[in-house]
């Protein structure tokens, strides 16, 4: 990925709300590189969401509708839940 792709990512993904950048920026760091390309226009997509969509979504107080949306929420939701990633988060 080209560094002003994953500078404009990083940038999208800090959401000024402590939880989500708890979720948001680790996912970024740790595996949107290995993520196919259908899951990385996935991504790119849910960061230009709405705060309070995306902390509903990701407190799993709701799911999206849209099928895409479900799995990359699922996807950044199970990486924040593994407790190998638990290392990277941020005291």
């Amino acid at each position: 990925m080209d560094a002003a792709l994953r500078k404009r990512l990083y940038w999208h993904s800090r959401r000024g709300m402590w939880e989500l950048d708890l979720l948001l920026i680790p996912f970024l760091e740790q595996c949107y590189d290995t993520l196919d390309e259908a899951d990385q226009a996935a991504y790119r997509s849910l960061i230009d969401e709405e705060d309070q969509d995306l902390f509903a979504w990701l407190m799993r107080r709701e799911w999206p509708e849209e099928p895409v949306r479900r799995r990359i929420v699922q996807l950044i939701v199970e990486h924040a839940e593994n407790p190998d990633s638990a290392a990277y988060r941020p005291v």
